[in-house]
């Protein structure tokens, strides 16, 4: 397996064929292991250099767990033992903590899932007249033969992918399943069927109740993810969601502890002022050593710094982060470098607690007064004109209405449009050529013929919808980290922690006179009273600016060439022109992120697999060491 793919796993069908596969990724793929059929046949091979597999049998079943620390057998013949059907054992299953893919097989039926929340995600295509899964498309593509699908890879040249698109893989012939979804799959044919596991709370408990199931949930992954370590490290940005966690994990075990803290550029930010504050608090009692470490500004990389350190990851998809990656490689490696074996971010917590404005709409048939107070709040603070929020509460479309109509040809001439629907609606690039603008709005009219909302309410939908963007994002960090060495975590897409925060009335989580009121009332016991008190956020609009005049080389030179020009998908002159004029209007009404990460990703994806092993062309449309272990 090429080099970028350093954490995957698959899961094989027993037989030939699935040996046949095992054999070929062992030679190419060092360290991997593998997990076996009754038969003696691989299973689950994998290669983890941190995830942790855990398995219990019971006769010819078997339960696997692949996630951040191991799960002590005992505890998993507990749940395995008395299940009766696949559906009672992943039942059971949902009180554990950790981010963890399930492998099971039970009475000849094999069950893969990843998590509610999108963090782990399962991919699966038709083989030799059996199916492959595995956490990783590219692994997929790459035993298939699969290429690039145009249209989906259109798509992701968009700020976001919503619902259901997202779940298109980048590269043709292959499936995801949908996160609230599991995948079955009986010996002896190739055929599958998917089953909902998961279903969202509903938001019933008021913060004096979901407050301290919050805070358990989110102290029960900490500790599952610090587990065996005794020095790790944490990012403290300053900010509320990275200070909840530096602390629950003071609270989790006598560790030694570095905290990293990035330095702005800016002389108005305040991170830095309360990150030495919440620095300050943690070494006041702590049983460890508790370090903190501010990297100076003038260390830190400007966005679209180092584009060619991209082509390390192998990522997922292109997600728009490409720019950062280089800020995000710093961080990390600073800490490796500190000696950290585990590090824990406050990744997530914005999805969760910064409070959505639709989510109010889902107020208006009971509580219209309380929806009104608060989107009236929000419109204000938001400046956005009254009469097109009264339209954007009263006149809602259809979930399929607003997909068919949720990219157009150009941006809005008053940028202050009312965030009250099922998503944002997104434009198109100028850059964009013919051909990406219609395969884009095609696959968005194909979509909406078909498509389901994640739930009939608006506010309901967004909230899920926005967790799992996120959680995928996220793993593009998590990849950084395996090439630094390091594993990275965000405990907030445990979903354990997201069901807290679903269970909880709207009303009390989404509060515009409050900065993140429900994280803050779970912390009361956990965070110091005066670090509760902040409520701002910094933002870093300058480095963006100033990377792109800073690095507009490196830019052009990224346009020269251009794969997705190839394709015919953006004009490479007029990107190039841009790249020479990093202070456009185009470029402050149009970001170039998604556009950066497609371009990169791209590269990397064409070059990974070995030359003398020829893939599928284009599709538009729908000398290494090697072991061979049964994980016991």
């Amino acid at each position: 397996m090429p080099g970028h793919l350093r954490d995957f796993f698959a899961v094989l069908p027993d037989t030939a064929e699935g040996q046949a596969v095992a054999g070929r990724l062992r030679s190419e793929a060092e360290d991997l292991r593998a997990v076996l059929h009754p038969s003696g046949r691989p299973w689950i091979v994998h290669r983890l250099p941190f995830r942790q597999v855990s398995r219990a049998t019971r006769g010819g079943d078997s339960l696997v767990l692949i996630g951040p620390a191991g799960v002590p057998g005992t505890v998993l013949s507990g749940i395995l033992d008395p299940a009766r059907d696949t559906a009672d054992l992943h039942r059971r299953l949902a009180r554990l903590p950790g981010i963890h893919h399930v492998v099971s097989r039970l009475d000849g039926e094999v069950c893969v899932r990843g998590t509610a929340s999108g963090h782990r995600r399962v991919y699966h295509a038709r083989y030799a007249g059996g199916r492959l899964v595995s956490d990783r498309p590219a692994v997929l593509a790459h035993l298939t033969g699969a290429g690039i699908d145009d249209g989906a890879l259109a798509l992701r040249l968009l700020d976001t992918v919503p619902h259901p698109l997202r779940h298109r893989p980048v590269w043709g012939g292959l499936e995801e399943v949908d996160p609230a979804y599991a995948l079955s799959l009986r010996a002896g044919g190739p055929g599958h069927t998917v089953w909902r596991w998961w279903h969202p709370p509903e938001p019933e408990l008021g913060a004096d109740r979901g407050a301290p199931l919050l805070a358990a949930a989110l102290a029960d992954s900490v500790r599952a993810h610090l587990a065996g370590h005794t020095r790790i490290s944490c990012e403290l940005s300053g900010g509320l969601d990275s200070t909840s966690v530096a602390f629950l994990a003071r609270q989790a075990g006598d560790r030694e502890t570095v905290l990293l803290t990035a330095a702005a550029r800016d002389a108005h930010a305040e991170d830095e002022m309360w990150a030495r504050r919440g620095a300050e608090d943690a070494r006041r009692g702590a049983a460890r050593t508790v370090e903190h470490r501010v990297v100076p500004a003038g260390d830190v990389p400007l966005f679209y710094a180092d584009l060619r350190g991209n082509a390390r990851e192998l990522l997922d998809e292109p997600f728009p982060v490409a720019p950062a990656r280089a800020r995000a490689e710093l961080l990390i490696a600073r800490a490796a470098a500190a000696g950290s074996r585990y590090h824990l971010t406050g990744y997530g917590g914005d999805e969760l607690f910064n409070g959505l404005p639709a989510a109010c709409q889902d107020l208006l048939p009971g509580s219209p007064l309380k929806a009104w107070s608060r989107i009236g709040a929000l419109r204000h603070q938001l400046g956005w004109p009254l009469w097109p929020t009264l339209r954007g509460l009263l006149a809602r479309p259809s979930f399929a209405g607003w997909l068919a109509g949720a990219v157009t040809p150009e941006p809005p001439s008053d940028g202050r449009v009312p965030l009250l629907s099922w998503g944002m609606r997104q434009t198109m690039r100028p850059w964009f050529t013919e051909d990406a603008r219609a395969l884009i709005l095609g696959e968005f009219r194909s979509a909406a013929e078909h498509a389901e909302p994640l739930s009939p309410r608006p506010g309901r939908h967004m909230d899920i919808d926005t967790v799992r963007l996120g959680a995928r994002v996220f793993q593009s960090l998590e990849d950084v980290g395996v090439t630094v060495g390091l594993p990275v975590a965000a405990p907030f897409y445990d979903d354990r922690v997201v069901e807290a925060v679903l269970s909880v009335r709207v009303e009390d989580r989404v509060v515009p006179w409050r900065y993140k009121p429900l994280l803050v009332e779970a912390m009361r016991e956990v965070v110091p009273a005066r670090l509760l008190a902040r409520t701002t956020k910094d933002h870093m609009a300058a480095d963006d600016v100033q990377g792109l005049r800073e690095h507009s080389a490196d830019l052009r030179a990224l346009w020269s060439g251009s794969l997705l020009a190839r394709r015919g998908l953006v004009d490479a002159g007029r990107l190039e022109r841009l790249a020479d004029d990093p202070f456009s209007p185009v470029l402050q009404r149009h970001p170039i992120d998604s556009t950066v990460s497609c371009e990169t990703w791209l590269r990397t994806a064409e070059d990974a697999w070995p030359a003398d092993r020829p893939t599928g062309g284009n599709q538009r449309g729908s000398g290494k060491s090697e072991r061979n272990e049964a994980v016991s």
